[in-house]
């Protein structure tokens, strides 16, 4: 979020170590995170960079929203995006209030890795859970490619596994031969 400092209870970089980083074994001096304590252009511009010097991204962890986005890749996000400024839509907004004391306190606006550089990465992993998810992964999966629908762009991607529950698959119409494919892979 734009405007939270790193070590606000909402931030990402908060919420990045509470559940992540705490829990593996990484240094410190390999974790990157966009400063969003205040926007400014050239923090997207050297993440990127960052990105670049690293060699790239191994592995793409995602979730996904209610209306289909990864990142903060609202509707409409250009597929082929970078890091950028994104404003928030009233639905992720809305969303995302449960997490704050009220929803006059959720942030606006997030600095988002964008669809174009998550699509770079080596390998992608998205995981959902939940009845809320059943729509957003059923068009993730089986819709359309779409802007609209920033998650559908993994369709593409040539090394993506998708891990969800049963209440999150609930509505996919191919979900008995996703089942099958799995039983039958080759290791």
């Amino acid at each position: 979020y734009v405007g939270l400092p790193k070590n606000h209870p909402q931030s990402y970089n908060t919420f990045m170590f509470k559940t992540l980083f705490s829990k593996i074994n990484i240094k410190q001096k390999n974790v990157h995170l966009p400063n969003g304590s205040t926007f400014n252009n050239n923090e997207c511009e050297k993440y990127e960079s960052l990105i670049k010097s690293c060699g790239g991204i191994d592995l793409q962890i995602l979730g996904i929203g209610s209306d289909g986005h990864i990142a903060f890749n609202e509707p409409s996000s250009s597929l082929g995006s970078r890091t950028r400024l994104k404003t928030l839509t009233q639905e992720t907004v809305k969303d995302n209030a449960r997490f704050f004391d009220n929803i006059s306190d959720v942030p606006r606006f997030a600095i988002t890795m964008g669809v174009g550089t998550i699509m770079e990465a080596k390998k992608i992993l998205l995981i959902a859970s939940g009845v809320s998810k059943t729509t957003p992964i059923r068009k993730a999966i089986e819709g359309p490619i779409s802007s609209m629908c920033s998650a559908s762009a993994i369709q593409m991607h040539p090394k993506t596994i998708v891990m969800v529950d049963e209440a999150a698959a609930k509505d996919l119409k191919e979900k008995d031969y996703y089942k099958w494919v799995y039983n039958n892979k080759k290791n």
